[in-house]
């Protein structure tokens, strides 16, 4: 008997079409993820600390509606921090609320990094509070804020383009004497994830004036925030002009390496950065030879990945468990299947262990190429090995079934706690509008609200620009107007759209749309028309 989780995905509604829906630049045993994630999540690289439901916690929800009225009801920040600080100091009614602890400061600014401000006035607070109980003897043992709640409340403000204000707190920090060399790489990030190349170059530059200390560390930190948000070129030109004071080593050529390989996938400009390592004399590492092969595995150059793995291990580099991963994909891409078996063998001959990612890269080219059947097999092969599956495993093969498969599939991933997410949802959206399914999309739409997954704006421009794609303007209107009234920027381009549709059709649709923005004409002009 197949293993309930196997047994949930069955034999799909297969379509030449849906093969279109697969992206060829799958990314392999990379460290990057995207380079600005959206709503607010954060960074794989930040040390954020896990999410804590404010549901059920007393002191935390008070805590954090202190902060948020303090902020939204104060005219500046002085004010808010004034009122906060009396309110801690002075009760004639009951006992005052206590400053918040290190442990409980982190969770609020966790809780409040969709609000720059009242982070920013949470983390001052705590340290005012702290200084003076100090001051006074009152609440002994009350620590200031630690280094995690510093960089939280920079991280926010920079997430959120408040760079006047992550700045701010950077400057408080200083005079506090607790700056540290992450909220400035935290900063430097923020401004690359912004596209302000120039701006985190410069604040790289006054870590110095700032006492930070500059080195060879925190020079490469700027390197992969500007590969990670697509910034190649211009991380490869600072690593060159600023030879002089960082020696060019590997190790920051990998880094531009790692940028062409899996950040933006380009074959040529990865051989052109491995030629220049050799130009100045620099001897590529292990990390070097397991970018290459991946950058040739992604893109299903099957004899380039299987010669520099040969290189690899010529020149004496043990390939790690990315290296056969990526070979894995390859081999399965190129339906080269016992060979891509053959793996796992070796993988246990050179004493590891596949891994989750080893099978997801067998399951997903199985998928691609819809060989659904095989792909279930080795997924069974990987539960019975006590290996988990994740979202990734699920999203290869619901890019391939159909509605009601899907919807079964939803299920089961929200049974087994792997899902679905926000781009799972976004993914089927995408999928049965590139196959004509619009009717299908919206059944996708109305399952999202049940998993109470809230739509982002990349929801509603989805829906709406498949809905007038396939002429169903009216019902787009709807959707779009409720994406306004959700707080979502306009589309230019959409309106004008949907403003040419309302001037053709005023005389026969009259939608209840606030952008139905043309006088409708009277009952009692009408009669008069007719009449006439």
């Amino acid at each position: 008997m197949a293993p309930p989780l196997a047994a949930a995905i069955r034999r799909p509604h297969l379509s030449y079409f849906r093969r279109l829906l697969w992206s060829h630049h799958l990314r392999l045993s990379t460290s990057h993820s995207p380079s600005d994630q959206s709503d607010f999540e954060p960074d794989p690289d930040h040390p954020i600390p896990p999410p804590h439901s404010i549901d059920g916690d007393g002191e935390l929800a008070s805590f954090v509606h202190r902060i948020s009225s303090a902020a939204s009801s104060a005219s500046s920040r002085k004010d808010a921090l004034s009122l906060l600080l009396s309110s801690s100091s002075s009760s004639t009614t009951g006992p005052s609320p206590a400053p918040a602890s290190p442990a409980l400061l982190v969770r609020a600014l966790w809780e409040l990094r969709r609000d720059p401000d009242a982070a920013a006035l949470a983390v001052r607070y705590g340290d005012k509070s702290s200084a003076v109980d100090g001051a006074d003897g009152v609440g002994a043992g009350l620590q200031p804020p630690p280094a995690e709640a510093w960089h939280l409340a920079v991280w926010a403000a920079g997430k959120a383009r408040r760079f006047d204000l992550a700045w701010a707190v950077v400057r408080r920090m200083r005079r506090c004497g607790v700056l540290t060399r992450r909220a400035m790489v935290i900063l430097m990030e923020r401004y690359a994830a912004a596209n302000e190349v120039n701006k985190a170059i410069k604040t790289f530059d006054v870590m110095e004036k700032f006492k930070v200390e500059v080195d060879q560390t925190a020079f490469y930190s700027l390197l992969r925030a500007l590969c990670k948000s697509k910034n190649i070129e211009d991380a490869e030109e600072l690593l060159l002009l600023r030879k002089k004071f960082f020696r060019l080593t590997a190790e920051g050529f990998n880094i531009i390496l790692d940028g062409w390989c899996n950040v933006i996938t380009d074959v040529a400009e990865a051989k052109r950065v491995w030629r220049e390592m050799s130009n100045y004399c620099i001897t590529p590492d292990g990390i070097s030879y397991t970018l290459m092969v991946s950058c040739f595995s992604i893109v299903g150059n099957l004899f380039d990945a299987l010669r520099v793995y040969d290189e690899m291990k010529k020149r004496g580099w043990t390939p790690g468990i990315g290296v056969y991963n990526s070979l894995v994909y390859v081999l399965t891409r190129e339906n080269c299947m016992t060979d891509a078996h053959n793996i796992f063998s070796k993988l246990i001959y050179e004493g590891l262990q596949p891994n989750v990612e080893t099978y997801n890269n067998m399951i997903i080219p199985l998928c691609e190429s819809c060989k659904l059947d095989e792909a279930r097999m080795v997924m069974e092969s990987m539960i019975l090995k006590g290996i988990v599956p994740t979202i990734s495993t699920y999203h290869a093969f619901l890019k391939q079934e159909g509605i009601d498969e899907s919807l079964k599939l939803l299920r089961k991933m929200k049974e087994v706690g792997f899902g679905p997410k926000s781009d799972t949802f976004l993914m089927l959206l995408d999928k049965f509008f590139l196959l004509n399914e619009s009717g299908n999309a919206l059944r996708v739409w109305n399952e999202m609200r049940k998993y109470d997954i809230s739509p982002a704006r990349s929801h509603y421009m989805t829906v709406v620009q498949g809905l007038v794609k396939h002429g169903c303007m009216p019902r787009a209107l709807e959707y779009y107007d409720e994406m306004k009234e959700n707080g979502f920027a306009s589309d230019t381009q959409l309106e004008k759209e949907f403003k040419t549709f309302l001037l053709a059709n005023r005389d026969h649709w009259r939608g209840g749309s606030k952008y139905n923005i043309i006088p409708q004409r009277s009952k009692h002009f009408a009669r008069r028309s007719r009449m006439q």
